[in-house]
């Protein structure tokens, strides 16, 4: 997995675990409450699911913490401040390996 996909799957898997917590939900809870165990929602929290969490899980999960699911994808200045806006990371590393190559042809 690239880095801006590990960046976003983790902002996404703390918003969760933010939601959860504010509800007072136990992950075993929240996880029996919407179909999957409490590993696969600690692994997603964590942002370390290995599969990609597909769009019917994050529905069945905003829906258990009854909150609207663009609350997990979308990101205000404070939050890609603190996280890194992965795009942004992205072009710079991409402008400084050109760069870089840039200075080699020399």
């Amino acid at each position: 997995m690239d880095d801006r996909k590990a960046i976003v799957f983790k902002q996404i898997g703390a918003k969760i675990a933010y939601y959860r917590t504010l509800r007072g939900l136990h992950q075993v809870v929240l996880a029996e409450k919407i179909g999957i165990s409490s590993s696969v929602l600690s692994r997603i929290e964590r942002g370390k699911y290995n599969k990609n969490i597909s769009i019917s899980m994050l529905l069945d999960i905003a829906e258990g913490l009854g909150v609207d699911v663009s609350m997990f994808v979308t990101f205000d200045e404070h939050e890609k401040a603190m996280w890194g806006d992965p795009y942004q990371q992205e072009y710079s590393r991409a402008h400084r390996q050109n760069k870089f190559q840039g200075e080699n042809k020399q």
